[in-house]
């Protein structure tokens, strides 16, 4: 954030982490510009950033703003958004394709509304103003489709494949979708408020993805599995709970859905395999990485998670 630091400097610092790592088996160099925080499309419609506690968090334009003032626009020159590509731009330049460039975390659709309302008063406004919260959504969508496509015209012209926030390697346009707020609501109001936005986003990329992010979720989990287009889901049982390993039920769920698992826990991958059934469903993320290691020892460390 500290927009001083010339893009390039910010690339060869990265360099040089990445200098010092090793990657085994399927694991590949990758900057992941996920810095700017989760839901970065919020400021580029105007939310304000908060940076000041070492994270990234978004603020609504002005407090107690009505839903029916939210008006929002593609804006290509946003300050932030030309720094994420200005980056980009220079990592192209130092790497020519020999590190994947991930897509920045652009955020789900209702969470970026949460962001422009807060999640309480977007909340009341699915009872008391759900005509206003569909109408923002379809601009949000629109405009959610403009800046992925600009950052990915930017990202695509060396890379290899495709990747994201969550760092799986993909040979096609990819994306892990997500609707964090859905763990509030109920089957019903997400499959109202979420559902249609999702549909039409995994409809439009080759490989979709979705989050699901916290026990609250698994009442949607029906719903989103009827999807066809959909590819793959990503568990994450949320703070406080067991690890993946934990819950066979959601995996056998999904398997049987002939969609793929992604798993970001390396030590998991094992039992979730025999719990499915289907060893081939399961492509864990990018995390066969070892900062620092020799080669030997980072093997003795693959062999501790069971590979």
């Amino acid at each position: 954030m500290d927009f001083s630091i010339p893009s390039g400097g910010l690339v060869e610092r990265l360099d040089y982490e990445l200098s010092r790592r090793t990657w085994l088996g399927a694991a590949f160099p990758s900057v992941i510009m996920d810095c700017f925080g989760p839901g970065v499309v919020a400021a580029f419609m105007g939310a304000r950033m908060d940076d000041s506690s070492g994270r990234i968090w978004f603020h609504p334009p002005r407090e107690n703003m009505p839903i029916e003032d939210i008006h929002l626009a593609f804006d290509p020159d946003h300050p932030v958004l030309q720094r994420i590509l200005d980056i980009y731009r220079a990592a192209h330049k130092r790497w020519r394709g020999q590190v994947q460039l991930g897509h920045t975390d652009l955020g789900g659709n209702l969470d970026l509304l949460a962001h422009l309302r807060t999640s309480e008063a977007l909340l009341m406004d699915l009872y008391g103003s759900p005509g206003e919260v569909e109408r923002c959504l379809g601009e949000i969508h629109g405009i959610w489709w403009k800046y992925f496509e600009l950052i990915q015209e930017v990202i695509q012209p060396e890379n290899p494949g495709c990747t994201n926030w969550l760092d799986y390697f993909s040979p096609t346009v990819t994306y892990t979708t997500q609707c964090d707020f859905g763990y509030m609501i109920s089957p019903q109001m997400f499959s109202r408020f979420a559902l249609p936005e999702l549909e039409k986003t995994w409809e439009k990329l080759a490989i979709p993805v979705y989050h699901l992010d916290g026990i609250g979720q698994r009442a949607h989990l029906p719903l989103i599995l009827e999807n066809r287009h959909l590819a793959a889901i990503q568990w994450v049982p949320g703070d406080g709970q067991p690890d993946e390993s934990h819950w066979p039920e959601i995996y056998q769920t999904i398997a049987g859905a002939g969609k793929k698992i992604i798993c970001n826990n390396p030590r998991c991958v094992p039992a979730i395999a025999g719990q499915t059934g289907h060893p081939g469903l399961i492509a864990s993320s990018n995390r066969y990485v070892f900062p620092g290691t020799d080669y030997e020892t980072a093997i003795s460390l693959l062999a501790q998670c069971g590979w």
